[in-house]
């Protein structure tokens, strides 16, 4: 005869089991990982209490590879990975995306790239411990995002890679509309952070990037790449670092056209940002990587003769702008703090389409001026549309390519000398002037404007105010 305690056990193991399914199938999304979870919870029920009714618990295996029910978000821990970070999750997190690659919908993004219809690689908060790059699969395919977690490289990770890659393996566009979000990215000084090459309409959102030695983030060629909301830095700090004179690596490498870095920090790096191509957008951006005075850079714009860069509403924390060359470049709304300016260095000479407008300098007073020139290699010779003014500074020598003046004397001749507010030197292509003499009417002319001075006589002495505007910027005619 059945004891009522037996009796009581299966009452109860069928109410739970009752329970459980009706909990998975009133689910509003029904996931694979939320069926294990609950196939979990209900077999630790049963063993919980048979174990304390005398009868020995049965054991249970689950497959590490998730059968696909519908859902596409695949959960690292339902492969083996280890969320602790103590043990090697490498072969399990390719497996998960190698799965998710697999989950193709019909149709397509742009032509060959394959729809993966929104599938997720989760990382559920958890920190894996990687030895290889976790590298997207050689299957062209888009709209995959991969969330919520941290990466942290192994200590014999590649010194030379990165720790998430989107390589590739053609010079077509392989993969397109990929997030990376919400993750902490610690390369552990053994390497990047994160690789996106030839790749189309990415975005990397609210990242933790550290502990780098080459790139936080590397751009290379494709096309549109966002990375927004982000922190970057070689080492954890805020500010006021004793190893800031050792800071290396870049904060982010971008060597292509037509990206945009958006409210992004980069607290430590030697270069903040290192611009290689063209149409790029930077706005929102604070840079206190390695100063000024350390060596360090800002933003580094390196594609001279053909810039095509907009910075806009940013801060520069005792580091600055650098431009080779500059070709349509716009620097605009944004601070400058601790002595840091904007230098225009001169290769082959150009300086064409440049608005360095509406900027506030904050400095010590040691004579720094805002807008510097570097023409150790070659002097600025091919000048035009070249504009420097509406700009305020506190502490700094203000440098623009508009000035204006007056003077007042008793003579035959009146000179104003510009040269300290003047950008470039020797060089002011127009000139307008009022000579106010009260009741006598002198003959007068411009007798010179070299050396960035300005000087005007009169045929005979005269008591009288000179009233000169001055311009270094032109346009030019054909």
């Amino acid at each position: 005869m059945v004891s009522k305690k037996t009796m009581l056990a299966n009452l109860l193991l069928a109410f739970v089991s009752v329970n459980t399914v009706l909990d998975y199938g009133e689910s509003s999304y029904s996931g694979i990982s939320d069926y294990h979870a609950n196939i979990r919870r209900m077999a630790s029920v049963k063993a919980s209490f048979i174990s304390r009714n005398g009868v020995p618990p049965i054991s249970h295996s689950f497959s590490t590879t998730p059968v696909l029910t519908g859902s596409r978000v695949y959960h690292a821990t339902d492969y083996g990975a280890d969320p602790s970070g103590k043990l090697d999750s490498t072969d399990a997190l390719e497996q998960a995306i190698s799965d998710a690659f697999r989950s193709q919908v019909e149709g397509h993004l742009i032509q060959g790239v394959a729809d993966l219809g929104g599938a997720q690689l989760h990382l559920d908060g958890g920190t894996f411990k990687i030895s290889r790059p976790l590298r997207l699969p050689k299957i062209r395919g888009g709209n995959f995002m991969i969330l919520c977690g941290s990466l942290t490289a192994s200590p014999d990770f590649p010194t030379d890679r990165h720790l998430i890659e989107l390589l590739p393996s053609s010079s077509s566009f392989s993969y397109e509309d990929v997030t990376l979000k919400d993750l902490m990215i610690d390369s552990n000084f053994r390497g990047g952070g994160i690789a996106i090459v030839n790749s189309l309409r990415t975005i990397i959102d609210n990242c933790y990037i550290s502990h780098f030695v080459t790139n936080g983030i590397l751009i290379q060629g494709g096309h549109e790449t966002y990375v927004r909301n982000t922190f970057i830095g070689q080492h954890i700090n805020a500010g006021g670092d004793r190893r800031e004179k050792d800071f290396s690596g870049i904060g982010i490498n971008i060597k292509g056209n037509d990206n945009a870095v958006t409210d992004v920090v980069i607290f430590s790096a030697s270069i903040g940002i290192l611009i290689q191509g063209q149409a790029n957008m930077l706005t929102g951006i604070h840079c206190y990587n390695k100063a000024t005075g350390w060596g360090g850079t800002g933003i580094y714009i390196q594609a001279p003769g053909f810039t095509q860069t907009r910075i806009a509403n940013s801060y520069f924390d005792f580091t600055g702008i650098v431009a080779e060359d500059p070709v349509q470049l716009h620097i605009t709304g944004s601070f400058f703090l601790g002595n840091a300016f904007v230098l225009l260095k001169s290769l082959k000479g150009v300086a064409f389409g440049i608005n360095i407008v509406d900027n506030m300098f904050s400095g010590d007073y040691t004579g720094v001026p805002t807008v510097q020139l570097d023409q150790s290699n070659s002097p600025f010779t091919k000048i035009e549309q070249v504009v420097v003014d509406r700009n305020n500074a506190r502490g700094m020598v203000l440098k623009s390519t508009v000035a204006r003046g007056s003077i007042w004397r008793n003579g035959t001749t009146w000179t104003v000398d510009f040269s300290r507010a003047l950008l470039f030197p020797n060089l002011i292509k127009h000139v307008q002037y009022t000579l106010h003499a009260g009741a006598s009417f002198p003959r007068h002319i411009l007798r010179n404007a070299s050396g960035n001075r300005v000087t005007v006589e009169t045929e005979l002495p005269t008591s009288a105010t000179l009233h000169v505007a001055v311009d270094q910027s032109t346009v030019g005619y054909t």
